[in-house]
């Protein structure tokens, strides 16, 4: 059996008899790929579970008004991204009203993080990406991590491609200086 293609999937949703089941097939089809677009933004597991499915939430909320002006991942990749910078501001409010909690690190949390390896190039990379800025962050993570051209970031994001190209290029020079101080 073929995979209903994304356009039979939303026609049918919009089917009160078929809703359910059609947003079944829509998680299977794109939970994995929408997981690990908020883990490299998240890091830890439990956290990233808990943006996913809010991330899910508001796509079964969203998707009868789903105006189809963009691809159906394209539309939920944005609402995972815009999930996970929400979760991102709020842990950044609360270390900013806790900045001497020890457990609050990125290091530490990634250690504590059954999921993680241990790998210590993989946990100096993390610190030196969560310390960027939040765009800055995001475009480095879109380009190394997940390979995307400029074009289609700057399509996910809705900018141009020569503001991504700098902070791409900022960001790079940044986790350079990371890993120098580091040495």
């Amino acid at each position: 059996m073929d995979p209903a293609s994304d356009a039979d999937l939303i026609q049918q949703f919009r089917d009160p008899d078929l809703r359910d089941r059609a947003f079944r097939m829509i998680l299977e089809k794109y939970q994995e790929k929408l997981y690990w677009h908020i883990r490299r933004m998240i890091l830890v597991h439990e956290d990233t579970d808990d943006v996913l499915q809010n991330t899910f939430i508001k796509i079964w909320k969203g998707l009868p008004g789903f105006r189809e002006t963009s691809g159906l991942f394209t539309w939920m990749y944005r609402i995972a991204t815009n999930e996970s910078i929400t979760f991102l501001k709020a842990r950044q409010r609360e270390r900013a009203m806790i900045a001497d909690d020890p457990d609050n690190s990125i290091k530490d949390r990634l250690k504590s993080d059954p999921y993680f390896d241990g790998d210590e190039l993989f946990l100096k990379l993390q610190v030196a990406i969560d310390a960027l800025p939040p765009k800055q962050k995001k475009v480095f993570q879109m380009k190394y991590f997940e390979e995307m051209t400029y074009e289609d970031i700057a399509n996910h994001l809705g900018t141009s491609v020569g503001a991504l190209k700098a902070s791409y290029f900022h960001a790079v020079k940044k986790i350079q200086a990371s890993f120098e101080l580091s040495d």
